[in-house]
């Protein structure tokens, strides 16, 4: 019996006693590769504060590729495939191929290196090139240089013809052009569409009539079909000064400022195309090479004034550009 004045004890039995500890397991050894679930839940049981984010890992999250180091991410049983990989493989070939191709195909009718010739240019060029173009009285060396009889290029020769300042007029005179029917309530999209076209066509119907009267006169000289572009094309930088003119000055100052810029272009190219033309036609003994030679100088230097008004006066005059296409 309990002594009455005695404390009360408790029973600290195993079998029946109510704080009976739970008996622990042992930690299983560590399994092989993919066995992992098994390992997991057996810690999960031993050590209950244990957290995992997400699922519980396992082969299906790709718990053993980010225990050995190797990250699970999708597509990649599909990289992983020998047959995927030689599709890709086979694919690049292709690709290959094709541009080779096409880059044939593309030197058949302009060579790009020959193309870039003409877009080697610096900010010094275009300046003097610029300065040439609306003051050519000053200039005294029209020669075109050359380096091993090939031309130098651009930069390094101020009379060499270039694309560069021809396609970067040829697309402010365009957005001028918008600008200006946009202050006359006349701009639509197709309007831009229409100048583009239009000034593509006149530059190569001028270009056509250039070519086949080279061929028929039969005049010898060294001038290229990208040289001829290039000189027929300075015209839009002239253009580009007419149209700019009449915002500050109105109609007189765009007929002012096309009168001199026509002026200046056709003595650049009388001095610059004489080398070309005129120093290589074949002649005979009473010189009617010379004269072909100077018929069609002069023919193209008399034409770029009225192609330069007949692409502008509509925008000045406001004629509208629908009833100059139907003319």
């Amino acid at each position: 019996m309990d002594n009455p004045g005695s404390v009360p004890t408790k029973n600290f039995r195993h079998q029946g006693g109510r704080r009976s500890r739970q008996q622990k397991q042992p930690i299983p050894p560590q399994y092989g590769y993919g066995q992992g679930p098994q390992f997991y839940e057996d810690t999960t049981n031993i050590y209950p504060n244990l957290q995992f984010q997400g699922e519980p890992p396992g082969p299906a999250t790709g718990w053993n590729n980010q225990a050995f180091g190797q990250p699970s991410f999708p597509g990649q049983q599909i990289l992983g495939d020998p047959m995927a990989a030689m599709a890709m493989q086979y694919g690049q070939t292709l690709a290959g191929q094709g541009k080779v191709i096409v880059n044939e195909k593309l030197e058949k009718f302009v060579s790009m290196s020959k193309l870039k010739y003409y877009f080697a240019v610096d900010t010094a060029y275009v300046v003097k090139k610029l300065g040439l173009l609306f003051f050519p009285f000053t200039h005294s060396d029209w020669s075109v240089h050359y380096n091993q009889e090939e031309p130098v290029a651009p930069r390094y020769d101020i009379n060499a013809p270039d694309l560069y300042i021809p396609s970067m007029a040829f697309v402010t005179y365009i957005l001028t052009a918008g600008y200006l029917l946009g202050t006359q309530n006349k701009f639509s999209p197709e309007q831009l569409g229409i100048h583009a076209s239009s000034a593509l066509v006149w530059l190569v119907i001028e270009l056509s009539i250039t070519l086949f009267a080279l061929y028929v006169l039969n005049i010898g000289n060294s001038l290229k079909v990208l040289d001829l572009t290039a000189f027929c094309s300075y015209k839009y930088v002239c253009m580009i000064a007419a149209v700019l003119a009449s915002l500050v000055f109105s109609s007189p100052g765009y007929f002012a400022v096309l009168c001199y810029c026509s002026l200046s272009l056709d003595f650049f190219l009388l001095r610059t195309l004489r080398v070309s033309l005129l120093s290589q036609s074949t002649s005979d003994h009473y010189g009617r090479g010379s004269r072909r030679s100077l018929y069609l100088l002069l023919f193209l230097c008399a034409v770029q004034p009225f192609i330069m008004y007949w692409l502008t006066h509509h925008l000045i005059l406001g004629t509208g550009v629908q009833s100059n296409v139907m003319e």
